[in-house]
């Protein structure tokens, strides 16, 4: 294994690592010998089911509900110390429900208010180890999104707050980059995966002709963790095949 990315007794968090795109990436850093705890919404790890794009081998669990500050502040750490912080948690309301205060308040919880929380909760922890944070947005943040208002807005509100935290903390020796996946197919984008016309007009906007896996965010992540991305910082890599060019 290549020393740079070599996570062996390094203690990596993912909030959102239960399923889909932080799955991916909580499992790329444990086949790097990290020690990997998630954070998700159901009561326990045997409520995920493997055929939703879950797989919680190896990985420690705790059900944390991070629209809830209260809750964020309340949940036990999960180790004595923190290297790595992915925040990769993400929800999104349709039918046009993000219009209306109930769904933009939802999707502005979760998807950019926890992002604080969750960093200024490990803040000292990753300070002490001159650890990373790894924001997950999306290129939803980069241009507009037809009916999701606040899934658009949290997203640009995640690449701003990533380079604002790079700034800020990187005295203390935190490192805090992003990535921007485009098209993955997750519990989240099934209203277009989901549907054989609508995943086929997307893909034909992707210039490298397919859509990206877990895998793909994954290793873009671990290169932003890593001894190689050491002197980059506040920036968002954007993941997407060149959707957005």
């Amino acid at each position: 294994m290549n020393g740079d990315t070599d996570f062996t007794g390094r203690k990596v968090l993912v909030v959102g690592g239960s399923s889909g795109i932080g799955n991916g990436v909580a499992h790329a850093f444990r086949q790097r010998g990290a020690e990997v705890h998630v954070w998700g919404t159901r009561a326990c790890a045997e409520d995920y089911d493997p055929a939703e794009g879950s797989d919680l081998t190896g990985l420690g669990y705790t059900c944390v509900d991070v629209g809830d500050p209260a809750a964020i502040e309340a949940a036990p750490p999960p180790f004595d110390g923190l290297d790595v912080l992915v925040l990769s948690q993400g929800t999104v309301v349709y039918k046009r429900g993000e219009f209306e205060q109930p769904g933009w308040d939802k999707v502005m919880a979760v998807n950019l208010d926890s992002l604080m929380h969750c960093s200024r909760r490990f803040r000292a922890d990753l300070a002490q180890a001159r650890g990373s944070i790894i924001i997950v947005s999306s290129v939803s943040g980069y241009k507009a999104n037809v009916g999701n208002p606040a899934y658009s807005a949290s997203k640009a509100g995640a690449v701003s707050l990533t380079k604002t935290l790079g700034q800020a903390w990187a005295p203390e020796g935190i490192r805090v980059n992003g990535i921007a996946p485009g098209l993955v197919d997750t519990k989240l984008t099934k209203v277009t995966t989901a549907h054989p016309d609508r995943l086929a007009a997307s893909i034909a906007r992707i210039p490298q002709g397919r859509m990206g896996t877990p895998e793909d965010m994954a290793g873009a992540a671990i290169f932003l963790a890593s001894p190689l991305a050491s002197y980059v910082t506040g920036q968002t890599l954007i993941v997407d095949g060149g959707l957005i060019l």
